[in-house]
């Protein structure tokens, strides 16, 4: 399901179980051997199954989005990566550590040093000021004040609130609170972002310009970022993969063309149902087969509709699409209007 080679991993979940209740080791056993489901588990056993066999890997700078709806086992992942959470089975490393293994003191460093963590809620501190919220967590490592100063400064200047620190939090809006979040898990300079649901109490405008913010801002810093949504729509605009989840378990794992595009079960296929499929087809998606005369304008196979309506639009009767000397095929006018017509009856 997930082709990343682990060797090139910042984060690496494997076979990872989470189950709630007594009688664990018991739906354990009985869930691997596919003998109980997770309804099933919580009315014999009592117990409930949050992850089941979650298996993925998020290379180093890239976001990969976790989505599903309430209840499927997103955010219960998530704090295994930083072990806010013990694993029932399988295995998390961080940069090829594993993290179960680690010793308090070593965590400590891991979840201070490596890792910071963005939640729904930001929780400010009301008695401190934007600063002092943001340069919390330096001062808890022991850094000096000066230090602490400086870095609250270029975290804050970041995420676009330069001259805030000496505010207070209920002296923000919702979305600047939800700003100082991040410029507080920035300011210790972590290697990996988690961010728990973090734009979705927002309202939608407010929402969106923070999630241009946090993209420009994950274009200039390169985090790796795990990314933990229940918006369809949010997850295609961030990830650069996305894996869905149902009932604990992960669905399909791909970038958001392929889950689009090729889902791989009816649920996944329900899911992005509402998704219009034009703005990710490319131009080998779209080509027919049909004869391409000789002087035919050449377009890429991964050229998209807006392009390839462009090129159109100039006069051509229809391009060649070409990888490299290889013929692909044609695109027309019957080509465009054959793929709008399959995404308006797919909807």
């Amino acid at each position: 399901m997930d082709d990343r080679s682990p060797e090139a991993s910042s984060i690496e979940c494997r076979n990872l179980w989470k189950i709630f209740g007594q009688r664990a080791s018991e739906v354990l056993a009985a869930a691997r051997g596919g003998k109980v489901s997770k309804d099933e588990a919580l009315k014999e056993f009592g117990c409930v199954i949050g992850v089941a066999d979650a298996s993925f890997s998020v290379r180093k700078g890239e976001i990969f989005c976790i989505m599903g709806l309430s209840g499927s086992g997103k955010s219960t992942i998530l704090r295994h990566v930083n072990r806010l959470i013990e694993p029932t089975a399988g295995s998390v490393h961080v940069d090829g550590q594993d993290v179960m293994s680690l010793s308090r003191k070593e965590l400590r460093a891991l979840r201070a040093r490596k890792i910071g963590m963005v939640f729904q809620h930001m929780a400010l501190w009301p008695h401190k000021t934007i600063a002092g919220n943001v340069a919390f967590g330096l001062e808890v490592q022991g850094a000096e004040k000066k230090e602490c100063r400086e870095a609250a400064e270029e975290a804050l200047e970041k995420v676009g609130l330069r001259g805030w620190g000496h505010r207070y939090p209920d002296e923000l809006s919702g979305g600047m609170q939800q700003r100082v979040g991040l410029a507080r898990a920035l300011a210790a300079d972590p290697d990996i972002l988690l961010m728990d649901e973090p734009f979705s109490a927002l309202d939608p405008l407010i929402r969106r310009d923070l999630q241009d913010e946090f993209l420009a801002l994950s274009r200039k810093a390169h985090k790796t970022t795990l990314f933990i949504t229940h918006d369809l729509d949010e997850a295609m605009r961030v990830g650069h993969r996305i894996a869905v989840m149902k009932d604990g378990r992960i669905d399909q794992i791909g970038s958001p063309e392929a889950i689009v595009l090729r889902p791989e079960t009816d649920y996944v296929a329900r899911f992005v149902g509402s998704i219009s499929t034009l703005k990710y087809l490319s131009a080998s998606e779209i080509a027919s087969a049909g004869n391409v005369d000789a002087d035919a304008p050449g377009i890429g196979p991964d050229a998209t509709l807006p392009v390839l309506i462009r090129q159109l639009a100039n006069g051509a009767d229809h391009l060649a699409v070409k990888d490299g000397d290889r013929l692909i095929g044609r695109i027309g006018q019957p080509e465009i209007l054959a793929a709008v017509g399959r995404d308006l009856e797919r909807r």
